[in-house]
């Protein structure tokens, strides 16, 4: 079975759909995966809010990636989970649409996305816009077979330089192929800018283990978040993250991402102190 609507898709059904305005839907994690990182649940709710921007326009038009307000990290979830997914679209034009998000796991608040904005492109440069509007129809009734995702590819973050608690860099390389290609897009293969996002963070948390604090730092929020330029297979990002500020039990960590002098992304993480183990 090849990967489209399966190898990066996280919604397996649309519950309630008013285009263009709000949507709810669900995905089940798979169970056999090592982790879901909270970068794959703000995909999941970005995944959603799409659905609803593109039906909109009939499918004729999609998001992707832009400006993120906010992304609240509120709690992690494990493989085997269900997801409850929300999204309110602020606004819907031919050229961009606002909106904001949750992802509830048993009750429990995972994540928040709050006021973000991405550029609406045409569907025929990045999908089949008939499969597309086919595959709304299926979530929208019976909804998909879950457990399309085989977990977070590899993407080994190379170390390129570090002065102790103060700021780390590190180049990632993405491959030339990737199983979520299939499906991110099908059309026009681009990495994730979640996964960017997920190896980000992996690189803020080595940064923030040689800043003492009892208990360790936890990534509670990440604002400003903006994406500049799509990454193609086989291009390289130099993402570099530094101590901007800490307050007592707080800290906020700069990331800049680059493609050679061209700066593609940036960013800034709060973190939180967790006090005594």
């Amino acid at each position: 079975m090849d990967g489209h609507f399966r190898a990066f898709s996280f919604v397996d059904r649309i519950t309630s759909v008013l285009p263009g305005v709000k949507i709810g839907g669900i995905y089940q994690i798979p169970a056999g995966i090592s982790e879901f990182p909270q970068s794959l649940a703000a995909e999941a709710v970005g995944q959603l809010a799409a659905w609803s921007a593109m039906a909109a326009f009939d499918f004729k038009r999609r998001p992707v990636a832009g400006i993120a307000a906010a992304v609240e990290l509120l709690s992690p979830v494990r493989p085997g989970q269900t997801l409850e997914l929300a999204a309110d679209l602020e606004s819907v034009e031919s050229d961009a649409v606002a909106y904001g998000g949750t992802a509830h796991c048993e009750g429990r608040p995972v994540l928040r996305l709050v006021h973000c904005v991405g550029p609406m492109l045409p569907q025929e440069d990045f999908d089949d816009p008939q499969a597309v509007k086919t595959r709304f129809s299926l979530l929208c009734q019976s909804g998909a077979q879950a457990g399309g995702f085989a977990g977070v590819p590899p993407l080994p973050l190379e170390d390129t330089g570090a002065e102790a608690g103060q700021w780390r860099r590190a180049t990632l390389h993405v491959p030339q192929t990737l199983a979520v290609f299939a499906d991110h897009f099908a059309r026009r293969p681009v990495l994730p800018g979640t996964l960017s996002m997920h190896k980000t963070l992996e690189l803020a948390d080595r940064l923030m283990k040689d800043v003492p604090a009892a208990g360790g730092w936890t990534a509670r929020t990440i604002s400003g978040s903006k994406v500049r330029a799509f990454t193609l297979p086989g291009e390289s990002l130099e993402i570099e993250v530094r101590l901007a500020r800490r307050d007592g039990d707080t800290a906020v960590v700069a990331v800049e991402a680059r493609k050679g002098k061209r700066s593609v992304g940036a960013s800034r993480i709060t973190f939180q102190a967790e006090g005594n183990p």
